[in-house]
């Protein structure tokens, strides 16, 4: 029963996660001037959470996720343009569309080591950015797709200049998806994941099947990718190639990094984070403000997440040693 209950006691939601969402939903409000910025985090802390499902939780490196993401962003742009403007249904449509490409991709990262994912994922993004590059009569080519008009949320929110009701959009799809992750995570099949992540060779002897996890696994991410995709393009009125570029998935692996893999929240604050800096930095500093996010992330390796914002302990350990 022990085992058991503590199984439990990590689905249960904490006090502190219901404070922290009922925070979020209220900021716009609060901050009306910086809910363009919300919306963005939003969106792209949706990203980083379809990443660290198959980074954090099953261990595939992969640095063209911006494949899916993109595609979401296509999808629903030419399907508010083309057939009907509603968001709820067009991000439904480019859910199953990304879903759609991940099953298919998840093919080609079933073998192989970590490299050759690294390569086949880079390159699935590659072609898919080349294709929409290529295809300007659909996709607008290098000038964007333009003329995407979006109609009103449920059918009764209009999306206003000042991003309220985007940032209150991407919010929702937001935490209905964190919802769905963290009970998949959390359950058996999530364990499963976590085995496959830990010793692929252990979890096959144990009786995992580990090809079909690492496919279905993939799968979802990708759709929730393109439900990130989809939001962008939903909430500005706009689809480039810049959604399908290679700084899409270098970006949402620093924000992985920043924020910890294999915990959902990670991704949260690791894409608060990296947005608030780049807000910020480029402000300060428009032409040199990688270099301090660079400089951020060497600290953060070097020292360690939990004692970057504590100087004092960083040569603790030194120290101890000279002793």
């Amino acid at each position: 029963m022990d085992s058991r209950d503590a199984l439990l006691a990590r689905t249960r939601w904490r006090p502190w996660e219901f404070v922290f969402w009922a925070v979020v939903f209220v900021l716009p409000a609060l901050l009306p001037s910086k809910a363009l910025m919300i919306n963005e985090i939003a969106i792209i802390a949706l990203f980083a959470l379809s990443l660290d499902l198959i980074l954090g939780y099953t261990g595939i490196v992969s640095l063209g996720h911006a494949a899916f993401f993109g595609f979401g962003a296509y999808t629903s742009a030419l399907f508010a343009k083309h057939v009907m403007p509603d968001p709820t249904v067009g991000l439904v449509v480019a859910i199953a569309a990304s879903a759609a490409l991940g099953a298919v991709a998840s093919i080609t990262i079933l073998r192989g080591s970590d490299l050759t994912r690294l390569m086949v994922t880079l390159g699935t993004a590659l072609l898919l950015l080349e294709l929409a590059n290529k295809l300007d009569w659909l996709t607008g080519g290098a000038d964007g797709l333009q003329g995407v008009v979006m109609g009103p949320v449920l059918g009764l929110f209009e999306f206003d200049l000042y991003g309220r009701t985007a940032a209150w959009y991407s919010m929702a799809v937001l935490l209905v998806l964190f919802v769905i992750m963290r009970r998949l995570v959390q359950s058996p099949f999530g364990a499963t994941l976590k085995a496959i992540r830990d010793n692929r060779l252990r979890a096959m002897a144990i009786g995992v099947p580990v090809v079909s996890r690492i496919a279905v696994i993939y799968t979802v991410a990708a759709a929730v990718a393109g439900a990130a995709g989809a939001l962008l393009a939903q909430t500005t009125g706009f689809a480039s190639l810049d959604v399908l570029a290679f700084d899409r998935s270098a970006d949402v692996l620093l924000m992985l990094v920043i924020g910890g893999v294999g915990w959902l929240y990670g991704g949260i604050a690791g894409a608060i984070v990296f947005k608030l800096l780049q807000d910020t930095l480029s402000t300060v500093t428009p032409q040199y403000w990688m270099f301090w996010i660079g400089l951020i992330l060497v600290l953060l390796v070097l020292v360690g997440r939990d004692r970057l914002l504590r100087p004092w302990t960083w040569f603790g350990k030194r120290a101890g040693a000279a002793r």
